[in-house]
């Protein structure tokens, strides 16, 4: 029986004021997911080509002439895709390091760009205990209102036992100490970040992304967000001092890939900044529904009713292609629809739903909130925990399309090229059957009459008149297959050019000769390196920059604990930089080495950072194989005195003095005893046609010993 209006107020009006607003709350954003479902729909159609494209399979769309027997598909678009994505990765991640770079800003606030210290106490000066910070008169008091942690900044700790830092670089190095406090912080956050991505596996998660970048146009990476994690821990009884595995949990931050499948944004909207709500539909299984219910703010009782009702889960149209699946029955499988929405709502219908606010909430019209739905129930209602607010959703684009939200992938590109080189191949290998194979010419008359036409080995044909070979006659059709791939090739040349994208730079051959030199194959490989120049700084300035910034202000909420990471710092993505850490970066640094040859230029260049660029380039790890000058003067008095003896043994001579043995001193090395006097070096072996060679006698012999 239909329920009639009256009977849904009614039934309503049996709920409390909460169930009543929460109904309201979970309509309003089914209601704005129908809405960017809707708007989303143009984008779902441009992704499935591009699935197909790179799958090699033809859509429902694609109809086929009676004549055409083939149904071939080259996946030139395949190939493209991961050449593009193999060279976005090479890019990013051949230095073996995360592409994020973190460093003081020009003007540091808070925490000084340098400090300094003397090494030795001046003669005469006496340190109080009880006045740490100087003393009248010595240049080191603090100014008016000024505090360690000013110069500092969260480095004080750290120096405690050190109270006569002065701010600013130090006059004398040599009798002076001297430490960049807002460097060291921005290295100790450096050295954080990068160790929290390497813990949760980052990269995985942002190579997943990067895929779907090059194959649809759009990647989706989620967080950080905030997830315990188990953690490896041993401890030792101090009574019996036996060890044990007591694994610990701790908070850190979490990065995940979203699909864009999955992800429903404000259909007003162009870009991540500009959304006032974005949603990401979920496929749980019971188990990870109810996993839901240990972690922290979800309604336990909420999920358990769920998990009564059964999986509510209904496959949208686009996953039966993506599935390559055609019967609906075949998705029918025990799914729970949850849905995760980030962005603004009503504070009066938050409230209302349950939401606690804060004193300083109360003065908002609107607040900026986290709320998970499943079915018609909310599971979790809080507000955005992030500060300052924002949408833990980072969208990078392969290609930009400023007027839309989604952006444009390789094969959209040179979808056109695609469909051609498809219809090329299919006339070329229809042509080469017929080609082939003869047709033949049958007049009936000829024949007995009733006779099987098909043609086989053996096959024997009654003729009741004509002459031999009038009654059937074989027609060869002319190849022309060699134009179809002459149109071919053009196509896929097309494809090269759209994409950005050469077939040499994944392997195709056919290079002319003029280029297969190294130097001409170094080129070209150069000049496809910056093609994909413009995707990098797609990845810079909409992935790897805004993560940094994300994670740095991660890091300053939750890990408040840790002082050694706070200053004003700034954040920069190294892949553009790491574009250019090839052979090209490579030569100009060998040429800057060749300048410096120049006694004059010499002094001028820091060789311990060009050594360290250098290494960059050839992606090696500067920091395993470069020294600091400090352990570079140390190993170079090393490998002197090394080859000091070396040289020394190779003459014949004796190690010196102080490397073993040697000459004694105050003995003259040019004496032909050893002792003084000569022209025969310690050890030396005579030459011919000088004195002591054992061919030359008699005066000769001794009119050159110095007599």
């Amino acid at each position: 029986m239909q329920q009639k209006p009256t009977d849904e107020i009614l039934s309503l009006g049996d709920k409390d004021e909460k169930t009543v607003q929460e109904d309201l709350l979970v309509g309003i954003i089914k209601g704005k997911l129908s809405a960017s479902e809707d708007a989303r729909y143009f984008d779902e159609q441009r992704w499935l080509k591009a699935y197909r494209n790179y799958r090699g399979l033809y859509g429902n769309d694609m109809a086929f002439t009676e004549s055409e027997k083939s149904r071939v598909f080259v996946k030139v678009t395949k190939t493209k895709v991961l050449a593009a994505y193999g060279q976005i990765i090479d890019v990013l991640f051949s230095s073996g390091k995360f592409p994020i770079g973190i460093d003081p800003t020009p003007l540091p606030d808070g925490v000084s760009e340098y400090a300094h210290i003397n090494k030795t106490q001046e003669e005469g000066q006496v340190n109080e205990p009880e006045n740490p910070y100087g003393f009248s008169g010595d240049g080191k008091e603090l100014p008016a209102g000024a505090t360690y942690d000013d110069i500092l900044g969260g480095l004080s700790e750290k120096y405690n036992g050190e109270a006569q830092f002065t701010e600013g670089a130090a006059p004398d190095l040599k009798k002076m100490t001297q430490i960049e406090p807002a460097k060291e912080s921005a290295e100790n956050m450096k050295k954080l970040i990068l160790d929290q991505l390497e813990e949760n596996n980052a990269t995985k998660e942002i190579r997943h992304t990067l895929f779907e970048m090059a194959l649809l146009g759009t990647g989706v990476l989620k967080g950080p967000f905030t997830f315990e994690k188990d953690m490896h821990r041993w401890t030792k009884d101090p009574e019996t001092g036996a060890s044990s595995y007591t694994p610990s949990r701790k908070v850190c931050p979490m990065v995940e890939a979203v699909s864009c499948w999955d992800l429903y944004p404000d259909p007003e909207s162009t870009k991540i900044e500009d959304c006032n709500y974005i949603i990401q539909r979920h496929k749980m299984n019971a188990t990870q529904l109810r996993e839901l219910i240990d972690r922290p703010f979800f309604r336990h009782e909420e999920i358990i009713k769920c998990l009564e009702e059964g999986p509510n889960y209904t496959p949208k149209g686009f996953e039966h292609s993506l599935q390559d699946r055609e019967n609906e029955t075949e998705f029918k499988k025990e799914r729970f629809e949850v849905l995760e929405y980030w962005g603004k709502m009503d504070k009066k219908l938050a409230e209302e739903s349950g939401l606690e606010l804060d004193e300083l909430d109360d003065e908002l019209d609107e607040l900026q909130v986290n709320a998970w739905v499943c079915g018609q129930y909310v599971i979790r209602l809080v507000i955005n925990p992030f500060t300052p607010s924002r949408l833990p959703y980072l969208v990078v684009p392969y290609e930009l399309n400023p007027y839309q939200f989604f952006g444009v992938g390789v094969p959209e590109n040179m979808e056109d090229a695609q469909q051609v080189m498809n219809g090329h191949a299919r006339m070329a290998i229809d042509n080469l059957a017929l080609a082939g194979n003869l047709v033949f010419d049958v007049d009936e008359t000829m024949l007995v009459p009733g006779q099987d036409l098909k043609v086989f080995p053996g096959k024997i044909f009654r003729r009741q008149n004509g002459q031999p070979g009038q009654s059937i006659h074989g027609l060869k059709f002319p190849n022309t297959a060699q134009e179809n791939l002459q149109m071919f090739d053009k196509f896929r040349q097309l494809a090269d050019e759209s994409t950005g994208i050469p077939s040499y730079s994944h392997g195709q051959t056919g290079i002319q000769s003029t280029t297969r030199t190294a130097a001409g194959m170094s080129m070209l490989f150069g000049a496809a390196a910056l093609n994909i120049k413009t995707v990098i700084k797609n990845v810079d300035d909409y992935l790897l920059r805004p993560l940094g910034h994300s994670l740095f202000q991660w890091n300053m909420q939750f890990n408040a604990d840790i002082p050694e990471i706070v200053g004003d710092l700034e954040i920069s993505a190294k892949g553009t930089q790491s574009l250019m850490m090839k052979e090209v970066r490579s030569q100009r640094l060998m040429t800057l080495l060749q300048v410096g040859a120049n006694p004059t230029i010499a002094p001028f260049i820091k060789y311990h950072a060009v050594l360290r660029e250098i290494a960059k380039t050839l992606d090696l790890d500067p920091d395993q194989l470069i020294n600091d000058p400090e352990k570079a003067a140390i190993y170079s008095e090393i490998i002197g005195a090394a080859n000091g003896n070396q040289q020394a043994q190779g003459n014949g001579q004796q190690p010196p003095m102080g490397a073993g043995g040697g000459v004694p001193a105050g003995a003259n090395p040019n004496d032909i005893t050893g002792t003084g006097g000569g022209n025969i070096g310690v050890g030396g072996v005579p030459q011919p046609r000088e004195n002591g060679f054992a061919s030359q006698v008699g005066p000769t012999q001794g009119a050159n010993t110095g007599q």
